[in-house]
């Protein structure tokens, strides 16, 4: 929004972003604490990310064509 006028973000779509970033978070701050197995700890954090990169990017831009993608 500040470099060009095709970017128009809300109010909602910045408290959606730092929901996201924080549920993400706390989501690895917990697998990093609670998990033992370093394969199992490795494999579960890289679905979590995996998982917050696809939602991040159908949200931003809808990759998918889902009903909560971006305009």
């Amino acid at each position: 929004m500040q470099f060009t006028k095709e970017v128009q973000w809300s109010l909602f779509d910045f408290a959606l972003a730092a929901l996201l970033l924080s549920f993400t978070a706390l989501l690895i701050m917990f697998i990093l604490h609670s998990l033992q197995k370093t394969k199992f700890k490795f494999l579960t954090l890289l679905f979590v990310m995996f998982a917050f990169l696809l939602l991040w990017a159908e949200l931003a831009v809808g990759v998918f064509n889902s009903p909560i993608s971006g305009k």
